[in-house]
């Protein structure tokens, strides 16, 4: 059966439509960034992770919002320009989404539907993150506190089916 995250789209950075179709059977992590929060300094462990694990089939797609302490308030041109000045970022960035509420994406609608946490369907800050498996199946939910050091293990066990 097709995963059902592979029938979302959103657009880059840039304003360019991106249809998550684009990254079928890779690993990839899904994460609401801010560049002015507590956390934003993941940024940097962030890139280190996709660095490292890109050539085995490895994506991370962020995506700034702004719902929590106004930590995103630039556009898109200052965010890019802050991800890659401040953090060497060159994982996928995305256009500022709302990540709850009304207006919030379709994308995580879907994932928090998938992944709900101890506050049930809601994202509770930046930095929440998602470990979807190369098949599309949303496998595990990452609270902010969570470092990109500490996901690498979970990443593993997905990267190395690609590489038998």
């Amino acid at each position: 059966m097709e995963s059902k995250f592979y029938q979302f789209s959103a657009k880059d950075i840039r304003g360019k439509d991106v249809n998550m179709e684009e990254f079928k059977g890779k690993t990839i992590l899904v994460v609401n960034t801010a560049s002015k929060c507590g956390f934003t300094p993941q940024l940097e462990g962030l890139e280190k992770l996709y660095e490292k694990n890109r050539n085995n089939g490895f994506e991370i797609l962020g995506f700034p919002c702004n719902q929590f302490g106004n930590q995103e308030p630039g556009d898109e041109k200052s965010i890019a320009e802050g991800c890659l000045v401040n953090y060497g970022v060159t994982f996928r960035m995305f256009s500022k989404i709302e990540v709850n509420g009304e207006n919030e994406h379709p994308l995580f609608r879907y994932l928090k539907s998938e992944l709900g946490s101890l506050l049930g369907k809601k994202i509770k800050w930046n930095f929440t993150k998602f470990l979807i498996s190369p098949d599309g199946k949303p496998v595990k939910r990452f609270a902010p506190v969570t470092t990109p050091e500490k996901i690498e293990k979970y990443l593993m066990k997905y990267l190395k089916k690609l590489q038998k």
